[in-house]
């Protein structure tokens, strides 16, 4: 099972929806080549150079820990079953209430629909937080398949530097 990265107080943790083969197979999150995750967080200003799948702990530095909704690793998010995330939405929960991030930066809207039961979700801080003291944003996948370029990823990125 690939570890979270948390602590208490972080600024900002980051949910993916479960980790890819790749990242199982290393140990280490967002770890397939074509992920621009480690690009989008160095472009928008969030780290100060670009860190390395295998620096992924090194997060913690910045005040930024990692976790997924769901801990089964997966070819890809469809093999995910709802109780893959019903049992992941209460284990996300209790993370959350432990470790009291500032914000929970949900890596994908499906990661945050899934969390929330909310099915309309723009970009950015949402309207409601799903607990109390912590701001929910939502950020695009940084996956190689999804379609937005680099600067458009960033761009939506820079908003959690502020």
């Amino acid at each position: 099972m690939l570890p979270d990265h948390l602590d208490m107080n972080l600024q900002i943790i980051f949910i993916g929806f479960n980790p890819g083969l790749k990242s199982e197979e290393v140990g280490h999150h967002y770890a397939n080549p074509t992920n621009r995750f480690y690009s989008v967080l160095y472009r928008s200003g969030l780290t100060d150079r670009q860190l390395k799948p295998e620096e992924d702990g090194r997060l913690l530095r910045y005040g930024y820990g990692l976790t997924n909704i769901v801990d089964r690793p997966t070819r890809g998010v469809k093999e995910l079953t709802t109780e893959d995330y019903n049992r992941g939405r209460k284990q996300l929960l209790k993370k959350i209430k432990l470790y009291r991030p500032r914000i929970n930066c949900f890596v994908g809207k499906g990661v945050y629909q899934k969390f929330s039961g909310i099915k309309k979700v723009s970009w950015g801080f949402q309207q409601h937080n799903q607990v109390e003291g912590t701001r929910d944003f939502v950020a695009p996948s940084t996956s190689g398949l999804v379609r937005m370029s680099l600067e458009e990823l960033v761009d939506i990125y820079k908003q959690l530097k502020k």
